[in-house]
């Protein structure tokens, strides 16, 4: 895997994947929403960036159709209201079908979607890879659709399919109300963080951990198969927290409790990753205090 496309090249999956498939030695082209996002993404001899939102992958004329993977992280709506916004998501599944369509005309034989734990619903336990579908919300539902039409799509292509369920990644560039910037950005201004009592089971996965595993996707994942994506591990929400807290400002107080919990809260959410790792020998490798380090460490930087 030498050529490789990728949509939503600058959020926090996308970011990391962009560095991890150049170190590998891949050629990108960065297909991008907005041009001043363009600052998050490496320098490198090869890396190419294009301005493309996703309402002009249908006419984007490619530069090259020697590629080999496609990479379709972009999606509108992917937290907030937009979540609920049905004609949004709507337009998110035609995205995606154009999405295929372009990595027909880039010369790709792999397409690989990006999808959610949102599509199997609220589940009272660990997710497996036989746990069956029930999307509950607007942005769930849209993403199942994505997965099957994109695949149809692409077998009529002749292209290989790949479906990636993400569950919980932080890092680098993500949004700054997620819970993991939020924390570490209240933390690095010395002020105590407001919580629900955070007694869910979660399970938390590094960005680089992420794109590793996507890196390995494209080169040994299975035509057809839809991935579940984490760090296969859970533990209390409050622990992370406590550990984030004492690694960044010991002496400030957590707030657990201040907040309620939402209606439709998820009280457990795990992946079960077994199916990855017999596939493509993918694990997780980075410390979770590492990566809280790191994590800070950028966001110092945008602080100043």
């Amino acid at each position: 895997m030498k050529r490789v496309v990728i949509t939503g090249a600058t959020g926090t999956v996308g970011a990391a994947l962009v560095k991890e498939l150049l170190s590998e030695g891949a050629t990108v082209t960065a297909l991008i929403r907005k041009r001043e996002r363009e600052a998050v993404l490496p320098r490198h001899p090869r890396l190419t960036v294009w301005e493309c939102p996703l309402s002009d992958l249908a006419h984007f004329t490619p530069p090259c159709t020697d590629m080999e993977v496609f990479y379709h992280l972009a999606w509108a709506g992917t937290s907030g209201n937009g979540r609920g916004d049905t004609l949004l998501q709507c337009e998110n599944i035609h995205a995606s079908l154009a999405a295929v369509d372009l990595a027909a005309r880039f010369g790709c034989h792999t397409f690989i979607g990006i999808g959610s734990q949102a599509e199997l619903g609220r589940v009272a336990g660990p997710l497996h890879q036989s746990t069956p579908p029930f999307p509950t919300t607007p942005y769930g539902i849209a993403k199942l659709a994505a997965s099957g039409l994109t695949r149809l799509r692409a077998e009529g292509h002749g292209m290989r399919h790949i479906w990636v369920r993400i569950l919980s990644v932080f890092g680098p560039n993500d949004r700054e109300n997620s819970l993991i910037s939020y924390t570490i950005r209240t933390l690095l201004q010395g002020k105590s963080p407001q919580y629900t009592p955070a007694k869910q089971m979660w399970d938390l996965l590094y960005c680089k951990d992420a794109a590793r595993a996507l890196r390995l996707l494209g080169e040994r994942g299975k035509h057809g198969k839809s991935y579940l994506l984490g760090s296969g591990r859970a533990r209390p929400l409050r622990d992370h927290l406590a550990e984030a807290r004492d690694l960044l400002a010991p002496h400030v107080s957590l707030q657990f409790g201040a907040l309620p919990y939402p209606a439709d809260q998820v009280m457990h959410l795990e992946a079960d990753i077994s199916d990855l790792t017999r596939d493509t020998g993918f694990l997780p490798t980075t410390p979770f205090a590492e990566a809280i380090l790191e994590t800070a460490s950028w966001w110092k930087s945008r602080l100043k």
